[in-house]
């Protein structure tokens, strides 16, 4: 079978592991809450009802696109547009094109920036190779303006943080309902964890400062992944709702998700 991303590769190795994943996913869901397009997620009421759901479903649906075949990944990428052209229609206005570009740069960057915080630094290959993979789902998208290396996506990065990103009421209330959702003790391990994965720009409007307590609870962590003590960590840091799910996160780097059934 031909898979969208071939055993062996990188992308496979940041995307088959629950702590890479989780960290993709706590930083964007600052990014997130500062993206100009916001309103859009919040049009459909399925954000601010479930934050957590909502931003780990494209979360898992960029994982699932990674392990799939080739033709199960497109399925599954157009099923993704398909969504957002019926909240489009019912909206009676369209997505800007750029607000899609936004989510696949985040998508980009908390990958490098997560594997690189838990593992070690990629060299500029590997980067490339990761960035070929995000650049052949927003091509099937239809995306327009996309940058066509790693390097050009550097440049185009930094325009989308310095022009799409705003702190607004959505964002006061995205915090609130992660609270909500997370409780006290792991809405604090978010905020934390954020600060370890975020550009300055992210934080700076945040007003988050850059010393993070998950720094030295990070290198407990690492520690508690050579004792074999890691499942029993995040069992206590994370929802309860999610446990299932976060534990099916850790593939091996050659292995599949067996097509959509998932999604």
């Amino acid at each position: 079978m031909e898979y969208f991303v071939h055993h062996g590769s990188i992308v496979r190795k940041i995307w088959g592991k629950s702590d890479t994943v989780l960290f993709v996913f706590g930083g964007a869901s600052a990014e997130f809450a500062l993206n100009k397009a916001v309103d859009w997620l919040y049009f459909t009421g399925r954000l601010p009802a479930d934050p957590l759901g909502r931003l780990f479903s494209t979360v898992m649906y960029a994982r699932q696109i990674v392990f799939s075949g080739n033709e199960d990944a497109l399925r599954a990428i157009d099923k993704i547009t398909a969504i957002h052209v019926a909240v489009e229609n019912n909206r009676g206005a369209k997505i800007p094109d750029w607000a899609y570009r936004d989510v696949l740069f985040m998508l980009i960057h908390y990958s490098i920036a997560s594997f690189e915080l838990l593992e070690r630094k990629l060299t500029e290959d590997e980067k490339q190779e990761l960035f070929d993979v995000f650049y052949r789902m927003g091509t099937r998208m239809g995306l327009k303006e996309l940058p066509v290396s790693y390097p050009d996506w550097l440049i185009s990065r930094q325009l989308h943080l310095e022009q799409d990103l705003v702190k607004s009421d959505y964002t006061a209330d995205l915090y609130k309902q992660y609270r909500k959702h997370l409780g006290g003790f792991r809405f604090f391990i978010l905020k934390e964890s954020q600060k370890l994965v975020c550009p300055p720009i992210v934080r700076k409007m945040l007003k988050i400062d850059s010393f993070s307590w998950a720094s030295p609870l990070l290198a407990l962590y690492k520690l508690g992944r050579v004792l074999r003590l890691d499942g029993a960590i995040k069992s206590l840091l994370l929802p309860a709702n999610y446990k299932k799910e976060i534990r099916a996160l850790d593939v091996d780097a050659d292995g599949d998700l067996g097509g959509l059934r998932d999604l």
